[in-house]
């Protein structure tokens, strides 16, 4: 038995209580427990336990890939405003109104109130029906609508509901507004202005398209499309570059992530600066603080900015965030709560691994990461068509 309690002694304490259970119903059932067997229990359970550990010793991991959950909770996290309204129709009526949050945690769904972010209160859903206790433990039931996809949209229990709020209501589409005026009147007039002057020296600019540097890196460039916030394309090329040293640094995350399985998915990189001024003049007042201000420049214009996300290699499908790209709602922040706790470990990952090689993740977007050197170049407004093929200005 020397070899038993040797290897006793690497588990942690939950896995000797596993392993020490194995064992004792095994002498139960079967009135002794060889003590090769023994042996073999904790060399297969000491694998496991090394196997995590490796797999959390790698610095660019959030800790443990957490398990998915079921594919009904995924359709109810998210942001809510929650209405209460006491009285009748013959008489005053009172609303009171609240934001919150449903997430997952650990495998237990849970309610956190816009006033109370620090406290969770665990829910529970079964049969299109989430039971949530008040603060008195007791219990009422609100049962879940749901649009065409599948996806809850509100939950009512007599004259109490939650109304969702965020994208995650219609995720197969991604967020978008009218603008007040056509996308070609916003072009034509981003055409002819001018981007502001800039009184320094800057580092002679060298844009490297992204998508011939490495197959993992794959395109998905929804601004050359209808199908992005403004519902009308406004790249004339579905094309991403970055300052080469931004993008040799891009390289460096790319390599790091692929023997985890993992490759890049570029949403964009340098983006003209006209662009900018359609995006700002096209954007409703509330939506401001997810587009530049073109009176300052982006650093998506001086090709240091990339948006992006993770894909996964096996599958060639983008992993599942707790936000939609371009959605201008509080699941867009990379400290959002919210979600499940895969979805977050995913975007913990991408910061961490964008972090790693000198990007720093956007407070307002996951999937936003300006290189560290972006000061060191200035505003550029040439035109995806007049680029060059795999590196560009001249």
């Amino acid at each position: 038995m020397t070899i038993s309690f040797c290897l006793w002694g690497f588990f942690r304490p939950e896995r000797r209580d596993a392993a020490h259970n194995l064992i004792y119903s095994a002498n139960k059932t079967e009135g002794h427990f060889p003590q090769h067997r023994i042996v073999w229990a904790l060399m297969v359970l000491g694998f496991v336990a090394h196997s995590a550990s490796a797999q959390s010793a790698d610095p660019l991991l959030p800790g443990l890939k957490p398990p998915d959950v079921s594919l009904d909770w995924k359709r109810l996290v998210g942001i809510y405003e929650y209405y209460n309204i006491s009285g009748d129709s013959g008489h005053e009526r009172n609303v009171s109104k609240q934001t919150v949050i449903f997430l997952e945690r650990d495998q237990h769904l849970f309610l956190q109130r816009q006033n109370d972010t620090k406290k969770l209160e665990e829910i529970r859903e079964k049969n299109e029906t989430v039971l949530i206790a008040d603060s008195k433990g007791r219990t009422y039931p609100y049962a879940e609508h749901h649009n065409a996809a599948g996806n809850v949209t509100s939950l009512l229990y007599l004259k109490e509901y939650f109304v969702r709020v965020d994208g995650g209501a219609n995720p197969g589409r991604p967020f978008q507004f009218t603008p007040a005026h056509p996308i070609l009147e916003h072009r034509n007039e981003a055409l002819t202005a001018s981007p502001p002057a800039e009184n320094r020296t800057f580092r002679k600019p060298d844009l490297v398209e992204l998508a011939p540097l490495d197959s993992g890196i794959h395109l998905d460039i929804r601004y050359a499309t209808s199908n992005d916030f403004l519902g009308a394309p406004v790249y004339t090329e579905a094309r991403a570059f970055l300052q080469s040293p931004a993008a040799e640094a891009l390289l460096r995350v790319l390599h790091k992530l692929r023997p985890l399985g993992y490759g890049l998915l570029i949403y964009d990189g340098y983006r003209p600066w006209y662009v900018t001024k359609i995006f700002w003049d096209a954007t409703p007042q509330e939506g401001k603080i997810f587009v530049a201000d073109p009176s300052q420049g982006s650093r998506h214009n001086r090709g240091c900015a990339v948006d992006l996300t993770l894909y996964d290699l096996k599958t060639g499908e983008p992993v599942e965030m707790t936000g939609g790209y371009d959605e201008m709602s509080p699941r867009s922040f990379p400290n959002y709560p919210g979600g499940t706790s895969l979805q977050r470990w995913n975007r913990d990952l991408l910061r961490r691994a964008m972090e790693s090689e000198g990007f720093t993740v956007y407070e307002s977007e996951w999937w936003h990461f300006d290189y560290k050197d972006w000061h060191e170049y200035g505003i550029l407004n040439i035109p995806f068509e007049k680029l060059g093929i795999g590196s560009a200005t001249k």
